[in-house]
């Protein structure tokens, strides 16, 4: 036999026994188990010890008398109802039939030995005690009540001399009276260490049944709670102080409630109260956790799933009882951070399919627009035997067809320039150059243009303006995109301002116009690639929605911002901040200094104006 095998005694033997003999339904109890076996184990015993002593009985004694045949009956009679509660496991019908068992040889026994002064009377003491063991009010009040008729019927009996004269001598009745107390008290006393092993065996168990609810309510990550109808805490498991940071003595009463965040009350007490009428209700909330002011300065709240329902309760014994809610709470944070993930990404996916189809939108445009005028003009050029055009006229057809191809250079450009930014590799060359001479050679080149559209442009550049150390080219760039910008979108009569000076190491543009301005939804997504304020059936002006992106980018690679403020009809201020030596980054990709670059709101998309043309 193996270690681990349980080494076989009577005992054991006895327990397989019985186990064998009980009912199914007993089987998966233990406790129920228990009180079966305590049932059946005395009273088996008792009637195989009397079938073993009823034949030595009749050779010492001879033919028994009524009396004896009744009592050897009795004792055999447990088997009987062993069987019984084996086959139906009815356990409280078991304990009737017992009792009435005991009651009948009892009042067969005092009915022939003197009635209520019959030794035998005191047992009908043990009749309540032993249904007692049945744990059921029921049965212990039948008992009760069939002892109590008992001794009424045999005190009747005797008081009108019903009953056979008690032929023993008074010797006799005195030692079947010691025989009959101490039988009866033997017999209590049995039944009393059987009560007390059940009470053992019944406390063992729920102490086992509580340690195992308290190992899982230790060790689960949920955690579980019991709340009045007003969401008062009853209880709450230990896992809510690592969750909380909080002990659980602080969660009693109102103190999670407190935690709760005060927008999401009213659907935490709505969950509570719906599920003490009776439904199972779920929510989600955010609650407080402890320690949560720190390094960002803000209380720390975590999002949470609370799964209600209402507790299961006996109405009978307490019908005024309130009723309660059992809950389960767990910690759903990272999921709603997930979800929140999900819903930026998607919002991005909808940005980008929108940036998308305005992108082909403009481009269409822009692309269709000059190769429409290319082609119809040079057609007309090929023609010009049949219609008879002058010098003069295939001049200027000339010069519409190289005024295209130059707009569509500046647009192939400048999407190729900002896709260079946006990959990181595009590249300046820093060189000393004066700051005051590249500005007013960018004004020169398009005042022609502000004359054009009636409009004053102004340059404020100080003589004293001192060098500054960058990319000549890519500063020529910006002022032309920013101020060809403006006076875009300057009526006429308007006013257009570029002025720079020096603060402290930094050089400052500032270029401001008397325009449309730009409204306060646009200014939060101004300067993104291709994108243009306003709506498209709205806009008068051409543009590809990449000049605003690539002066932000130019000027990053500078080390250096931009900032836009603006109001619709007022006009708008551009102030673009450059290092007076710029350092360029070493191989870093440019968007993501983008990314922070402007802490004011953003302008309006600028277009790259078909005056400057890429150089060596």
């Amino acid at each position: 036999m193996s270690r681990s095998a349980r080494p076989v005694t009577v005992l054991s033997i006895i327990r397989d026994c019985l186990d064998a003999l009980l009912h199914p339904s007993a089987r998966y109890d233990a406790l129920t188990r228990a009180r079966h076996r305590a049932f059946m184990a005395p009273r088996l015993l008792g009637s195989l010890a009397a079938f073993a002593a009823f034949p030595i009985y009749l050779a010492m004694r001879g033919a028994p008398s009524a009396l004896e045949v009744a009592a050897f009956a009795w004792l055999i009679a447990p088997i009987l109802l062993s069987w019984f509660l084996s086959r139906t496991g009815r356990y409280e019908g078991a304990h009737v039939l017992s009792s009435l068992a005991l009651a009948g040889l009892i009042m067969a026994v005092a009915l022939t030995t003197g009635g209520i002064e019959s030794f035998a009377a005191v047992w009908l003491v043990v009749v309540p005690l032993e249904a007692a063991l049945s744990a059921s009010r029921r049965v212990a009040t039948f008992a009760s009540v069939l002892a109590l008729s008992c001794v009424a019927v045999l005190i009747v009996l005797t008081q009108f001399d019903l009953l056979p004269p008690d032929q023993a001598s008074s010797a006799q009745r005195g030692l079947f009276m010691a025989f009959g107390v101490a039988s009866a008290t033997l017999y209590a006393a049995g039944l009393a260490f059987g009560a007390e092993s059940l009470a053992r065996t019944s406390v063992s168990l729920l102490s086992r049944e509580e340690e195992r609810y308290r190992l899982l309510a230790r060790n689960m990550s949920d955690v579980i709670s019991r709340h009045q109808r007003n969401g008062a805490v009853q209880f709450i498991s230990p896992a809510a102080e690592p969750m909380l940071g909080s002990p659980v003595a602080q969660l009693m009463g109102h103190g999670l409630f407190d935690r709760v965040h005060v927008a999401d009350r009213p659907a935490y007490l709505t969950a509570l109260s719906d599920a003490a009428r009776g439904a199972v209700r779920s929510v989600e909330f955010r609650l407080r956790r402890e320690g949560g002011e720190g390094e960002r300065g803000r209380v720390d709240f975590i999002w949470v799933e609370l799964r209600c329902r209402p507790l299961e309760q006996d109405v009978r014994k307490d019908p005024g009882r309130e009723p309660e809610v059992v809950a389960v709470m767990r910690d759903v944070t990272d999921r709603k951070m997930q979800e929140q993930a999900l819903d930026q990404a998607r919002s991005a996916a909808e940005a980008a399919d929108a940036a998308k189809t305005r992108f082909l939108a403009t481009m269409s445009h822009e692309l269709r627009t000059p190769l429409n005028a290319i082609i119809g003009f040079s057609e007309m050029i090929a023609q010009e035997h049949s219609l008879m055009l002058d010098a003069a006229r295939r001049k200027e057809y000339a010069q519409l067809i190289n005024d295209s191809g130059q707009h569509l250079l500046s647009v192939v450009n400048g999407i190729l320039d900002m896709s260079k930014m946006e990959s990181g590799n595009f590249e300046i060359a820093p060189e000393p150059f004066a700051p005051r001479a590249a500005l007013l050679h960018c004004c020169n080149l398009l005042a022609l243009k502000a004359r054009e559209n009636g409009i004053d442009l102004v340059t404020d550049a100080p003589q004293d303006l001192p060098g500054v150390t960058g990319d000549p080219r890519a500063f020529k760039q910006i002022l032309l995109n920013l101020v060809s910008n403006a006076i875009k979108f300057t009526e006429r009569g308007g006013k257009v301002t570029v002025a720079a000076s020096v603060a402290g190491s930094q050089l400052l543009l500032r270029i401001s116009d008397t325009g449309v301005g730009i409204a306060p939804d646009d200014l939060t997504r101004i300067g993104a690639p291709f994108f243009q304020a306003g709506k498209t059936y709205q806009r008068r002006h051409e543009g590809t929605g990449l000049g605003l992106s690539i002066v932000k980018s130019l000027v990053a690679l500078h080390g250096g911002d931009v900032t836009v403020q603006s109001r619709v009809g007022e006009g708008t201020v551009v102030t673009v901040r450059l290092p007076l030596v710029c350092a360029p980054p070493m191989a870093k990709p440019v968007e993501s200094k983008i990314a922070t670059l402007t802490p004011a709101p953003r302008h309006e998309v600028l277009e790259q104006p078909a005056l400057v043309k890429k150089s060596a």
